[in-house]
């Protein structure tokens, strides 16, 4: 497996492990629910639990999937050589943007003192 396919399952994983978690949740809060209002319909109680359950399934089983991911490791971009030359010149230009907001700010400081 390639290092750009292992990374992608690694994302994959992270996303389905993260839905799996949050029907779990959604489970729980229905159930509690389900205990706190006796009122709440059963026939809509059975159906969203049922739902949920399938959610939580599906989820499961695409990080059973993506499983592989796990033993990705970030790939880090040390190089300036792999930036291309509109990252650079965007980081370049808001370095700009925040040394003339710092000149701004000093020079109004300057005045205010002087008043």
């Amino acid at each position: 497996m390639e290092e750009r396919d292992t990374t992608e399952h690694k994302r994959r994983y992270d996303i389905f492990r993260h839905h799996a978690w949050a029907g779990t949740a959604f489970l729980s809060v229905l159930l509690a629910l389900r205990y706190i209002i006796p009122v709440f319909p059963y026939y809509l109680f059975i159906h969203l639990c049922t739902l949920l359950i399938l959610y939580i399934v599906v989820s499961l089983l695409y990080t059973f999937r993506y499983r592989h991911g796990l033993s990705a490791e970030p790939v880090p971009r040390a190089n300036p050589e792999e930036f291309s030359r509109a990252e650079l010149e965007a980081r370049v230009a808001k370095e700009l943007v925040k040394a003339k907001k710092k000149r701004a700010k000093a020079e109004a400081k300057v005045r205010k003192k002087a008043l």
